[in-house]
């Protein structure tokens, strides 16, 4: 299993609805609002670091509200 952290700085007004859709999407465990640099911070489990490209990358990255991302795989 992968476990990462994408940091999603969403658009101003758009945090509620935006973790909603986060955390609609397969693989994703958790996505929490935060304070601070970034908006939501979400947890994805999935089977592989290609998995983690398309949840990020693809299907986040893809979702009205989203200004930015970074995202951080998990080393143990």
């Amino acid at each position: 299993m992968v476990v990462a952290y994408v940091m999603v700085k969403a658009h101003t007004g758009e945090a509620g609805q935006l973790r909603d859709d986060i955390e609609a999407i397969d693989g994703v465990v958790s996505a929490h609002i935060v304070a601070g640099d970034v908006d939501i911070i979400t947890k994805v489990d999935v089977d592989s670091p290609g998995d983690v490209k398309e949840i990020a990358a693809d299907a986040v990255q893809a979702l009205d509200g989203v200004e930015d991302t970074h995202t951080y795989i998990a080393m143990e």
